[in-house]
């Protein structure tokens, strides 16, 4: 029996990377997953490779930076499976590479909208969910740039540490209703949004990681599970790195 079994979770941007080695993960552990994307097509895929593999899920659209849509998820979720016990809010932006003086205002508006705005919205219709359910626990996907720089990303640095703030927040006021609520701040990852980096930035971004390497999928998934589990059951408005040692130096 898995260390979920018989929870109910929802993965916001679970169609690729992080996401869907998370969505992956739950099910694997005997939750009941329901995959949010904006992207349908690779959404529709994550929910199929979760099935093939013995796996319970479903896939609901929503774009995270708005309310409307990110209410309809949660209420979409509890219509189809009767209860949310688990919610990771992971769906994120990178946005335009640019000094802070001369970074575009629709840019930083389109960042903060996904990247802060899509989180606190999560948090909000599951908090109200969970508080039905008498508990709950949420997890965050901040950054190691919600405690470090990211320079000519203003917007992304904002919006991780702003993260983390609404964890620490969240954790406080919630935590006498049963409701757990951490963050986790990966560092540079192999995912899909690194595939057309250059090989020259790519091996800055290496070594930046006393450990040489860049971090996978599953490694920031193995620790979303633990913080979604019993197994972390004293901890909330926490915020838990796994960056290969970025930000030890």
């Amino acid at each position: 029996m898995g260390i979920l079994e018989n929870k109910v979770a929802i993965v916001t941007g679970a169609g690729s990377g992080i996401g869907l080695a998370i969505a992956e993960t739950y099910a694997k552990e005997g939750a009941k997953v329901i995959v949010s994307d904006i992207n349908e097509e690779h959404g529709k895929q994550a929910v199929e490779k979760i099935k093939s593999a013995g796996g319970e899920a479903s896939f609901v659209k929503a774009d995270t930076s708005k309310a409307e849509e990110v209410e309809a998820l949660v209420k979409s979720t509890v219509e189809l499976y009767g209860r949310l016990d688990i919610a990771c809010n992971n769906a994120g932006i990178g946005g335009e590479q640019e000094l802070t003086g001369n970074y575009s205002l629709d840019s930083w508006r389109k960042v903060l909208s996904v990247n802060l705005d899509g989180v606190f919205y999560g948090c909000k219709y599951e908090l109200e969910q969970m508080d039905k359910n008498g508990g709950g626990v949420i997890v965050n996907i901040a950054s190691i740039h919600g405690t470090v720089a990211a320079p000519l990303s203003s917007a992304y640095t904002s919006a991780k540490h702003a993260v983390v703030g609404l964890t620490k927040n969240i954790g406080a006021e919630y935590g006498q209703k049963n409701i757990r609520c951490n963050s986790v701040g990966p560092a540079y990852i192999e995912t899909p949004l690194l595939e057309n980096t250059s090989g020259d930035m790519k091996e800055a971004l290496i070594a930046k990681h006393p450990m040489g390497r860049l971090g996978k999928p599953q490694e920031v998934a193995e620790l979303v599970l633990f913080l979604s589990s019993d197994k972390s059951s004293f901890m909330t408005g926490g915020y838990y790195l796994v960056d290969g040692g970025y930000t030890a130096i």
